[in-house]
């Protein structure tokens, strides 16, 4: 069941109306607003076939199996970890937030939609649910995730009713081979939990606002956009839009609403606190800030995806192409972010620099990389002048106690300990803590000074 725009559902005075008469007499429809019909998730347990009823989600241990069958892999292993609880995961690769577009699909193109489906309209979220793949993969940067104690306040993923799949390669898979179907059954199962809700009442219905054209009267306020790197370092270290690697690509606008929909697919396993999971661009937190301020203090203007490249020269004319872009579309500011770090930083501080020599201000978010006191230098490049908004520091120490079991594998390599134990390691350690796109809890705050002790016969 599909609720119709026009329903109690709907914010009041949306209606979708044919577009004018295009040159040659054809008539186009116009794309209908995009939504999202959000379905909370409070609970998740198995059971015999994947249901959803009053914000409790029932996964199909065996929908699972069929989800994840690929030649590539001998088996796979579903289990459940949900906020509080004493688990940990350790080697998390992808992440995915359920959502489906209903009978007609849509969801994921390039991988298990195609690209010229109908856009707009309303996408079904079991938002507080995800479905998350742990196991070795070659250049994974080991990290975890917590579900209860110190480390639970910083990662995102801590705080979702996770469906871990844990899996085994064929024994003549190739590691590509490996990894394309671990994500390619990631996408199955988001899709097949999300379409057990189509038919339930929704707990929220959310209106996206779309960029506003640099035609259309801002009413005096700016037009703010973001630019979001994504990683382009090859097998293992890649990000996919439209199913494809961004690598080579010059920067391009894109609907925001495609991302909603799941047109970047991460591929990305480096650096656990700066990686930017697939559920996190389903839920850019920069472009849902920017949403949530249109009209208020700002104009959102739109979204602007870019590649890094490896190679300097690449750097720099991806950084000139992307000023130069946002330039054209009218963009009055930008908000700009990255995911990986070292390398990825040059990406940032080179886009900075030319999007202010274009007259076009711009702030970048940055982790530290301040040593476990916080008092090193901060940054392994920045840009030449403007501000910056911190993510929190790569190198702090975090204590974390033991817990009863552990998903993802026996030990948790990077610390050389069991994945039970109780270990201390960096913040970089966290999934998402650091977050570049802004997912991550990190905040900054003035520290008053403290007063000094009045001393008993002072004058």
């Amino acid at each position: 069941m599909y609720y119709s725009l026009t329903r109690r559902y709907a914010p009041a005075g949306i209606t979708i109306r044919p577009s004018p008469v295009a040159p040659g007499g054809e008539r186009r429809t116009a794309v209908p607003v995009p939504q999202r019909i959000v379905h909370e998730v409070n609970a998740v347990e198995f059971g015999e076939a994947t249901r959803y009823r009053q914000r409790r989600l029932v996964v199909g241990s065996d929908e699972v199996a069929a989800a994840f069958a690929d030649a590539a892999l001998a088996a796979v292993r579903p289990h459940l970890a949900s906020p509080a609880e004493r688990v940990r995961i350790v080697k998390p690769l992808d992440v995915v937030e359920p959502r489906s577009r209903g009978p007609e699909g849509g969801t994921f193109p390039g991988w298990l939609a195609p690209i010229n489906r109908s856009r707009g309209g309303q996408t079904h979220v079991l938002r507080g649910a995800a479905v998350l793949a742990a196991g070795y993969l070659p250049r994974n940067q080991e990290g975890l995730v917590d579900m209860s104690g110190p480390a639970a306040d910083l990662s995102p993923f801590s705080r979702t009713h996770n469906i871990v799949v844990e899996f085994d390669p064929a024994e003549d898979a190739s590691w590509a081979d490996v990894d394309a179907a671990v994500r390619r059954g990631l996408l199955r199962l988001a899709v097949h939990l999300a379409d057990a809700a189509v038919d339930a009442e929704p707990d929220a219905v959310e209106d996206l606002a779309q960029p506003h054209r640099a035609v259309d009267p801002t009413g005096g306020l700016p037009r703010v956009g973001a630019i979001t790197n994504l990683q382009t370092q090859g097998a293992f270290k890649d990000v996919f839009v439209y199913g494809r690697s961004m690598a080579g690509s010059l920067p391009t606008l894109i609907d925001p609403a495609e991302v909603d929909d799941g047109a970047v697919v991460s591929g990305q396993y480096g650096h656990p606190a700066l990686r930017n999971p697939t559920y996190v661009h389903q839920n850019h937190p920069v472009v849902a800030a920017l949403r949530a301020r249109d009209g208020d203090d700002l104009r959102f203007a739109g979204l602007v995806l870019c590649p890094e490249p490896v190679e300097q020269a690449g750097k720099e004319l991806m950084s000139e192409h992307a000023a130069w872009l946002c330039r054209a579309a009218g963009f009055d500011a930008v908000i700009v972010t990255k995911e990986g770090a070292g390398n990825a930083d040059n990406d940032l501080a080179l886009k900075v620099d030319a999007l202010e020599a274009a007259g076009v201000p711009a702030v970048p978010l940055y982790p530290e990389l301040s040593g476990p006191d916080g008092t090193g230098p901060p940054l392994v490049a920045g840009p030449r002048r403007g501000s910056l908004v911190s993510t929190g520091n790569y190198d702090q120490r975090v204590s974390l106690p033991a817990v009863e079991r552990a998903l993802g594998g026996p030990r948790l390599d990077v610390a050389d300990v069991e994945a039970t134990a109780a270990v201390e390691v960096p913040v970089a350690t966290i999934l998402g803590a650091l977050s570049p796109l802004g997912a991550g809890r990190f905040t900054c705050r003035s520290t008053p000074p403290q007063e000094e002790p009045v001393q008993e016969g002072a004058a």
